[in-house]
């Protein structure tokens, strides 16, 4: 008889069906032979115990729940007879042992990538043009209608296009007219692209919002895959030029890059502002196209840890296996982000007690509180977090979803705890405070400086970003397979036993240097999943 229900731990009284389960059928699990009492959807969750209401409901050794009705053993855990559940916590540590990965093969392994002045380096090289303030949102794409398809990066029409064809031109030293209007290279071969955000802040809010939309746009223009950047401001929004460039002394005190500021309002007529934006960025796009790749050691990886359109599956396969990933990478003195506070209600002490130091674990304990309190404020809750998507494929607590979702991190210590926006500097595991919301938490790890995102799914999410390519990881075979278009890797293998978490991990870690050298890219990137949505601290889950 093949196993067909997972014991994760020892101390769990649920499994996991790792094939749908037939009512009346007897099934293994480790040892043990299970009656089945109803059928049970593969990913779901089957009780190894009779479980009566009030008692609770262990699962990776942790509490995620209390039986709310009768449920047999053999039986299914649903919504109707589970509610979420999950152990409290404190900021006091408590001896932790950790068994980490060795990272030896991987040691003098490099990646190439491009060094900046400020010793990040990337794995991109591209030029940003973003606006301060959601009013110029319009010249933003302006200038993308104007610079895409001239310089080979797209395919739009502006009437801005002559202009960026009269400065090719120049360039050239030939005649405008003999510019053809579609061409097949780029003009700049050596620049991965332009990137033009746009977004609906910088005025209107709190100072605390444009504060924090400043902080993250310096970690864009601070990022080790941007050569620099153009930025179009009003004039007269909260989210000031001056207070744009405070956070990016902050990250960059020696002001490295270029930072292009073109204020409308001083300019007077758009057209002024908009013939000086581009005379300008075209010329700055020269310099940038003279950065050349080198080889570079992983240490010099930030790696984004995601997981979006999670299923019953995503803990015991991609979670982990990327957790066992960040783990080598922090031995090697590579930086991993592992954010989603929602998502790691219930697995709090187990973070506390990993943290370095016990200044970080006071303040991931109080950045914890202050979120839940938003939350509460509202009338809202943590338990509120998984979705319908998660619920039908098994995780219908939330404190199931976290347990499962904190894997990511894998079993080392946590060397830095950041709020959002700021910037991560420190090798090893750092943990950011942001929503779990998929476009929010990527925006907010790349501002952070991840230079890759390892992006885990069970049910399917296009999710990209701009400027660091997103690697999507199906939990399961059947997602890799029916979703094989935005889909780079499949990890389904573990569920099955057709490969370990060590050897999964391995191929995961060959094809993010090939992505972070260039030589392939995500599928995020071939599709322009552009997404950014900057996060206004509110509650968003």
């Amino acid at each position: 008889m093949v196993e067909s229900v997972l014991q994760i731990d020892p101390r769990d009284n649920v499994g996991v069906a790792l094939t749908p389960l037939t009512a009346g059928s007897d099934v293994e699990c480790g040892k043990t032979i299970l009656r089945v009492a109803e059928s049970i959807p593969a990913k779901h969750k089957i009780a190894l115990t009779e479980l009566a209401p009030g008692d609770v409901i262990r699962l990776y050794g942790m509490l995620v729940g209390e039986a709310t009705a009768l449920i047999p053993r053999g039986g299914r855990l649903t919504q109707r007879n589970v509610r979420h559940r999950a152990e409290t916590y404190t900021a006091t540590r408590q001896p932790v042992t950790y068994h980490l990965p060795d990272a030896s093969a991987w040691a003098g392994r490099t990646f190439m990538g491009y060094h900046r002045a400020d010793g990040q380096v990337g794995t991109r090289n591209y030029w940003l043009v973003l606006p301060l303030v959601f009013c110029e949102n319009r010249n933003v794409e302006q200038m993308r209608e104007a610079l895409e398809e001239e310089l080979g990066y797209g395919t739009a029409r502006s009437s801005y296009r002559q202009h960026v064809r009269e400065l090719m031109a120049r360039r050239a030293g030939g005649d405008a007219a003999e510019i053809k209007q579609a061409r097949a290279e780029r003009v700049f071969p050596h620049l991965d692209g332009i990137k033009f955000l746009t977004h609906h802040g910088g005025c209107g809010g709190t100072r605390e919002d444009a504060r924090a939309l400043c902080g993250l746009l310096a970690g864009y223009i601070h990022h080790p895959n941007v050569a620099g950047a153009t930025v179009l401001s009003l004039g007269c929004q909260n989210a000031q030029a001056s207070i744009l460039m405070e956070e990016v002394e902050k990250r960059d005190p020696k002001r490295t890059k270029p930072v292009l500021i073109f204020d409308q309002q001083k300019s007077g007529r758009e057209s002024v502002l908009m013939t000086r934006a581009l005379d300008e960025t075209f010329a700055a796009l020269e310099e940038a196209n003279k950065a050349r790749r080198t080889a570079a050691p992983l240490a010099a990886l930030s790696v984004g840890l995601k997981c979006g359109g999670s299923d019953g599956f995503s803990g015991i396969s991609a979670n982990p296996m990327i957790g066992y990933l960040s783990d080598v990478l922090g031995e090697l003195g590579g930086k991993t982000l592992l954010s989603e506070f929602p998502e790691l209600h219930g697995v709090e002490q187990e973070l506390i007690n990993r943290c370095a130091t016990d200044a970080l674990a006071q303040r991931f304990y109080e950045l914890m509180e202050a979120y839940a309190a938003r939350a509460r404020a509202v009338h809202s809750g943590f338990e509120m977090n998984p979705s319908p998507g998660n619920i039908e494929d098994g995780l219908v607590t939330d404190a199931i979803k976290s347990a499962g979702a904190a894997r990511k991190g894998g079993v080392g210590p946590v060397k830095d705890v950041l709020d959002f926006p700021e910037y991560a500097t420190t090798p090893g595991l750092n943990l950011l405070c942001t929503p779990g919301n998929d476009v929010e938490a990527v925006t907010a790890q790349v501002g952070a400086g991840a230079s890759l995102v390892l992006f885990t799914t069970g049910l399917g999410t296009p999710t990209g970003n701009p400027i660091a390519p997103v690697m999507k990881i199906a939990t399961n075979s059947a997602l890799a397979a029916r979703m094989d278009d935005i889909i780079d890797f499949d990890a389904g293998g573990i569920v099955t036993g057709e490969t370990t978490i060590p050897e999964c991990a391995g191929r995961l870690m060959e094809l993010c240097i090939e992505v972070a050298s260039g030589e392939r890219h995500a599928k995020a990137s071939l599709l322009g999943q552009n997404d950014f949505i900057p996060w206004k601290r509110g509650v968003s889950l």
